[in-house]
């Protein structure tokens, strides 16, 4: 199966676009090919890349109305700066096969992965600071120390128990992957 970079306006909103001189977006054709991994915490994987988008064409992503998406420009940056464990939420899983298969193709180090569970708000969403999620800073302006922070986030990692308070160097000195939560934890502010 061969992969190769093509330009598609393939929905009614990019025709629109398209016919109003607006960039198009271009995408990676890949072919539905199946790209085998293994993930530090979540073990072998295999995915089907699908089509995806390369270089954005919306006029809102920067000022000349072109921007990298976010698989080419993590797969770059990574190369850039010679990333060789790429550690992020489960929820990027999915994504992973793209990025492999990209830096493949563009003859870049792929560097090994590691998925780690998410913190989750009070309702089941995924805690992020876009959407309101807690900052140190709002921590400490409630009492908390901040190895009482940092001890919470170690235990809800499973790197120590619940209540504990401890700095970042005992959290160094007690990491060890194979003790990484594989659930989520729930982050209740108080």
């Amino acid at each position: 199966m061969s992969s190769s970079s093509t330009r598609r306006s393939n929905t009614a909103s990019s025709r629109e676009r398209a016919s109003a001189g607006a960039p198009a977006a271009w995408r990676l054709d890949a072919g539905g090919q199946r790209l085998r991994f293994s993930d530090r915490l979540a073990g072998e994987t295999e995915a089907v890349v699908d089509d995806f988008v390369l270089w954005r064409g919306d006029p809102r992503s920067c000022e000349a109305g072109h921007a990298p998406a976010y698989n080419l420009a993590v797969v770059v940056d990574d190369a850039d700066q010679g990333i060789g464990e790429v550690v992020r939420g489960d929820d990027l899983l999915a994504t992973t096969a793209r990025q492999i298969l990209l830096a493949r193709l563009l003859g870049l180090p792929v560097p090994r992965h590691a998925h780690v569970a998410l913190v989750l708000d009070a309702d089941g969403h995924r805690l992020a600071k876009r959407a309101g999620g807690a900052t140190l800073a709002q921590r400490l302006a409630l009492g908390e120390s901040v190895e009482t922070v940092v001890g919470w986030l170690a235990a809800s990692a499973g790197l120590a128990p619940p209540g504990a308070v401890m700095s970042s160097v005992d959290v160094l000195a007690r990491f060890d992957p194979a003790r990484l939560r594989r659930q989520p934890s729930v982050f209740a502010a108080s």
